[in-house]
């Protein structure tokens, strides 16, 4: 690099000895500090103006939280769930694990399969499972929110609950009793709820705010941007298994249910002591050579064209079943072998069948209720209740009413031995 800038041309008059020595000084100076920036940065001399210039900007993360549309963006800092923080010593490096190990779908990119609507059978169908299978090939869609925190450190029970994003009274209510996060003698337990997005589009971007502010106060949503339906209640299954597969290396045991049950942790974890690590755990209301049902005004129904066997494979009813975590990811990688199923339930069970792991029935899982009358007056009585792990069905008010008796000074005749 030449000194032209140090360079001083006579114009009619003499410098001064000092000023000579102040123009001396600041070329040195100027020659000094180049000299230690190229070291610095290893560049050859000729390399550091012109790498000055065509520095490029840094990439632009990606949204952590995309939206569909403008209704859904969130301009206000009062969203923000977190702060920004200052890159810590393994992010300046590089990418850490943790970010280089993160859900990777990030665009909805799926076109029906017309292949089936020219097949027969698929034309006699009716049309909520045609579009079932038309679509059944997209298997996973994009993160709209998330919290891989809940799985940092130990993590003895994982309470995971599906939900829908109009429900957030049930969610709030199993906040305050069976859901509320804790540490029982050093085991953390940690409570998400999964959720789609509303099925209704003219309620989407008001629901959308209102669980975006919900999410802002508690952080234990999980929420995936395809719609909460009954069908796809099997995505939010596969959803869910991918994602503990990603995040969660250290969680011991995962109790997965429905938003409107009962659930006693602490039963849970009296039933968990005396299992051995390395045990598969799969343990709930099992149903044994549970038929399809081919009455098309139920629920539940299930066309042959969809299902030909005469027997489902033994499956734990949704309400609430206990799993430990790593037969959860070997469920991830048996679940991406099968065709998606209509009923989430079955599906899982089928995923067992992959493994050759049999699901275990337990008599402290009522998913149906105490007693299947649901006028019986056993389904309302907290000594029952007190020692139940999960009891269907309770909505908001009721489910507080009886976990404040069954946590009450009771007195009851007696106490079932069902652990």
């Amino acid at each position: 690099m030449g000194l032209n800038c140090c360079h001083v041309e006579s114009k009619g008059f003499l410098r001064t000895t000092f000023e000579k020595t102040i123009y001396k000084t600041v070329c040195l100076s100027f020659l000094l500090v180049i000299t230690v920036t190229v070291l610095q940065r290893g560049m050859a001399p000729s390399q550091f103006l012109q790498g000055q210039q065509q520095k490029e900007l840094p990439t632009p993360e990606p949204l952590k939280t995309q939206k569909r549309d403008s209704a859904f963006s969130i301009t206000s800092t009062f969203w923000k769930s977190k702060k920004e923080k200052a890159p810590g010593k393994e992010e300046e490096g590089g990418m850490t694990e943790r970010q280089m190990k993160s859900w990777d779908i990030t665009t909805t990119n799926c076109s029906a399969n017309q292949n089936l609507s020219k097949v027969d059978w698929f034309k006699g169908l009716e049309p909520n499972f045609q579009q079932f299978l038309l679509y059944r090939h997209c298997r996973y869609f994009p993160m709209l929110i998330n919290h891989p925190e809940k799985c940092s450190g130990d993590v003895y029970l994982l309470i995971v609950v599906k939900s829908i994003i109009t429900q957030h009274d049930r969610r709030e209510a199993i906040r305050r009793t069976w859901g509320k996060e804790k540490e029982v003698e050093g085991k953390k337990i940690r409570t998400l709820f999964l959720l789609g997005t509303a099925s209704k589009e003219e309620e989407r971007a008001n629901y959308q705010k209102l669980l975006d502010y919900e999410n802002h106060i508690y952080g234990d949503i999980l929420q995936w941007d395809f719609l909460d339906s009954f069908f796809n209640l099997t995505l939010k299954e596969v959803h869910f298994l991918k994602w503990l597969n990603i995040y969660c290396d250290n969680v011991r045991y995962i109790f997965k249910g429905d938003d409107d049950v009962f659930v006693s942790p602490d039963n849970i974890l009296e039933f968990l002591e005396d299992k051995k690590e390395g045990e598969d755990v799969f343990v709930g209301d099992v149903l044994y050579k549970a038929r399809p049902i081919r009455k098309k005004e139920n629920k539940y129904y299930i066309p042959s064209a969809l299902y030909n066997k005469s027997i489902y494979p033994p499956y734990a009813g949704g309400g609430g079943f206990v799993m430990d975590g790593p037969l959860a990811k070997r469920l991830h990688k048996a679940s991406e072998t099968l065709e998606l199923y209509p009923i989430d339930d079955v599906f899982l069970g089928m995923c067992l069948e992959v493994l050759k792991v049999s699901p275990v029935g337990h008599e402290g899982f009522k998913t149906f209720g105490i007693v299947k009358n649901k006028n019986s007056k056993m389904n309302k009585e907290p000594c029952f209740f007190r020692s139940m792990l999960v009891v269907h069905k309770l909505l908001p008010p009721d489910l507080i009413q009886m976990w404040d008796l069954v946590h009450s000074n009771l007195t009851c005749s007696r106490k079932l031995n069902v652990l």
